[in-house]
């Protein structure tokens, strides 16, 4: 039984080349401690927000060089199972389902449009202890060129329904579990340079965003978009020193109107 309801975006992890750099980064930023690397398990390296784990990261696998990204995971009740409806709309498998000790089950996949994504079975590891407090995991979009894939596929994978949000300016739908919006999805349009991809947006809550962005900048980070304050908070898109994209928001400071949600047709 998962911990989680089925599709709830429940954890986040890293790889990094520069282990090192990257606790250094991110404990400037967002203010994270780590706990002990796991050898048993690649060196997987808890992340914590005020002792409440809120993310991981961890450095390639012998030769492994995949380049640095946010990996965010869904939850599953039965990962073999979401596997095969993965596969059955169009995705694709990456990983399949592996046991993590007695943590847990893991999958990667990938959407028809690119997006890469886990899935997770909870075992004694449900997920994030702890989400929108700063330092904790906020929100998470997935940014595709695809959007029609995205809508058709991840409704059908998971329990999702869809909800457009008037805007002549996005192309942006919200996916819901029940009454709960848990993720978005954003159309990339000509802003996005060709040479980015598909991607999970995740979002990581912060007390003060202009602030986090200078301490973003001064570690040689690269500042994307932003700030800007919206009606969900002020927020702003980075790139990490090792090319890992990520977004900070600051919840408590908004601006405007919620726009307008109505169902997907």
């Amino acid at each position: 039984m998962a911990a989680l309801p089925e599709g709830t975006p429940c954890w986040a992890d890293a790889m990094f080349a520069d282990l090192d750099g990257a606790k250094s980064f991110y404990g400037d930023v967002l203010g994270w401690t780590f706990g002990e690397s796991s050898a048993e398990f690649g060196d997987y390296t808890q992340a914590y927000a005020d002792g409440k784990a809120v993310a991981a990261v961890m450095p390639p696998m012998p030769g492994q060089e995949a380049p640095s990204a946010w990996c965010l995971y869904l939850a599953s009740e039965n990962a073999a199972a979401t596997a095969g409806k993965i596969r059955d709309n169009g995705g694709e498998t990456l990983m399949d389902p592996m046991r993590v000790g007695d943590f847990g089950t893991m999958l990667m996949a990938r959407d028809p449009g690119g997006v890469t994504f886990g899935v997770w079975q909870a075992g004694t590891h449900e997920g994030f202890g702890a989400r929108g407090v700063p330092g904790a995991f906020c929100w998470a979009e997935v940014f595709t060129r695809e959007p029609a894939k995205a809508d058709a596929f991840f409704p059908a994978v998971f329990p999702y329904s869809l909800r457009e949000m008037q805007d002549e300016h996005i192309d942006f739908r919200l996916f819901n579990l029940g009454d709960e919006t848990v993720m978005g999805r954003m159309k990339m349009g000509d802003e996005f340079p060709p040479e980015v991809p598909a991607h999970m947006n995740v979002y990581f809550t912060v007390a003060d965003c202009d602030a986090a962005v200078a301490r973003a900048t001064e570690r040689g980070g690269v500042l994307r978009f932003g700030p800007v304050s919206m009606p969900f908070g002020r927020f702003a898109a980075l790139t990490d020193p090792q090319g890992a994209a990520f977004s900070v928001i600051d919840v408590h400071t908004t601006e405007g109107d919620v726009p307008t949600t109505v169902p997907a047709s």
